[in-house]
């Protein structure tokens, strides 16, 4: 995409993890005068190669990340973290709020219902265990390896458990585990549900194209669907939808900073 803004020495942190957050990398490290480092939480262990620096791991807290964003002279930052990465959002939008340097959140749009969908909204992993008995006893939960601890003591239920990386204990007692990375397609979305047995999904709200096809599959298959909703973002920060707005709203800070 388009990105012709050509500044001396300015420092772009990205915050990453996400799809969109490589593709800014790839737009920033591309134009010359203009440094992108990317910084990831380190939860995976292998994650892909990416354009431009890389930090990974915290920064210790607010002070911290201030203290780097001043010491790194960092002229905006690009949260482009997980919808449900709210810890690191919290921290950027205080950070930038001490220091003075621009913050934008990319934040894709959440998934919407269609004709069919029978979906149940919760508003944390608690509400989700909570719900489950009574919608299913084969249990297919795609809301990543973090959190399973919430389901752990459903010990009548069978888990299918779908995350990049092998969950770690507690988790529930019946439980099969496949490491897989998206995009999923429609075809094997539906033949895993039907393979399985499953009787209802559990997901998060992530809103990720690479990552839909199980709610089309489980429409399709009429199973319910316990969806997690995104926890809110800070009051006052400025949210865009998609990276070409986010490098547009980068440009504009840039510009007049």
């Amino acid at each position: 995409m388009p990105f012709t803004l050509t500044l001396m020495s300015a420092h772009v942190l990205v915050l990453g993890g996400t799809g969109e957050a490589r593709a800014l990398a790839a737009a920033l490290a591309s134009r010359p005068g203009i440094r992108v480092t990317t910084s990831l939480a380190g939860r995976v262990t292998r994650p892909r190669a990416l354009p431009g620096e890389v930090r990974v791991g915290g920064f210790g807290g607010v002070p911290g990340l201030a203290a780097w964003l001043r010491e790194q002279e960092v002229r905006a930052v690009l949260d482009a973290t997980h919808p449900f990465a709210a810890a690191i959002t919290d921290h950027a939008a205080r950070a930038a709020a001490l220091t003075g340097v621009p913050l934008v959140v990319l934040r894709r749009p959440g998934w919407r219902p269609g004709p069919g969908d029978r979906w149940h909204p919760v508003p944390s992993l608690d509400d989700a265990a909570e719900l489950l008995p009574r919608l299913g006893r084969r249990v297919f939960l795609t809301t990543g390896r973090l959190g399973l601890a919430a389901f752990a003591h459903l010990t009548e239920l069978h888990f299918l458990v779908r995350s990049v990386e092998p969950p770690e204990p507690p988790v529930p007692p019946h439980t099969h585990t496949l490491t897989a990375r998206g995009p999923f397609t429609l075809a094997d979305e539906t033949a895993l549900l039907r393979d399985h047995r499953i009787d209802v999904l559990v997901t998060k709200d992530s809103g990720s194209d690479a990552t839909s096809a199980k709610l089309t599959a489980a429409r399709e298959l009429g199973l319910p669907v316990v969806l997690v909703r995104r926890p809110p973002l800070p009051q006052g920060v400025t949210a865009v939808p998609d990276v070409a707005t986010a490098l547009d709203h980068l440009r504009t800070v840039l510009t007049e900073g």
